[in-house]
């Protein structure tokens, strides 16, 4: 358990009297400080200290679960020759009454090289090409596809519908398709742990969040 008594105070002896660093990192007498900027401070430096608590907490949990998992997996491979999962290492264990569940899903993270330009220099001859006659949809996918977020990357999302598309029998569109194959690099993958419980087995899964957005109680205002 957390303890209280560990939360760090921003009082600093000097000279036998308290005072307090500000934000310009000089040191002013707590006389001088209002009350509410030193309360301020209290609450913000309580909350840090726990939030940081918690998060190393929740990261040794995960630590744990993830060896316990490992240890797990590797008895069954010892014992039958087999990885539990699918191609991606997606896996999912269950209590034996069927009302506990983990799943360890994983996300690759992926990038895009030249092969990118290529197909878009495709796209846009073919896009220039049924102007005419392509639907407001598609042109707005296309454009969509190849536009850049705020941190000057490539839209995925739009890139995989776009990869949806149909295009009757355009060679151009085709390599383009092909082109845009080519350029997916996976540079990366995370695992993500996530609970279930339910109280039968054939009730519906309830998540078990460990989420302090998702945990955070909804808030509605009365209208006279």
């Amino acid at each position: 358990m957390t303890d209280a008594t560990k939360v760090p105070v921003a009082v600093i002896d000097v000279g036998g009297q308290p005072h307090m660093r500000d934000a310009k990192g000089a040191l002013l007498p707590v006389e001088l400080v209002k009350p509410e900027h030193a309360l301020e401070d209290d609450v913000v430096r309580a909350a840090i200290y726990f939030a940081k608590e918690l998060s190393a907490e929740i990261g040794r949990f995960r630590g744990h679960t993830m060896t316990d998992l490992g240890v797990f997996d590797a008895l069954l491979a010892e014992k039958y020759g087999a990885k539990k999962g699918g191609a991606k290492g997606n896996r999912t264990y269950q209590s034996y009454d069927g009302c506990l569940k983990i799943t360890v899903q994983v996300a690759d993270f992926i990038d895009f090289g030249p092969q990118l330009q290529i197909a878009k220099s495709l796209v846009d001859e073919c896009l220039i090409e049924w102007a005419a006659g392509s639907r407001p949809e598609i042109r707005a996918v296309i454009t969509n596809a190849f536009s850049t977020d705020k941190e000057g990357k490539i839209n995925r999302t739009e890139i995989f519908r776009l990869l949806r598309l149909e295009s009757g029998s355009d060679p151009r569109w085709s390599k383009a398709m092909d082109a845009i194959r080519d350029a997916m690099r996976i540079t990366g993958s995370k695992e993500y742990l996530r609970f279930y419980e339910r109280d039968k087995p054939t009730d519906g899964w309830r998540p078990i969040t460990i989420d302090l957005a998702k945990t955070a109680p909804t808030i509605t205002t009365e209208k006279d």
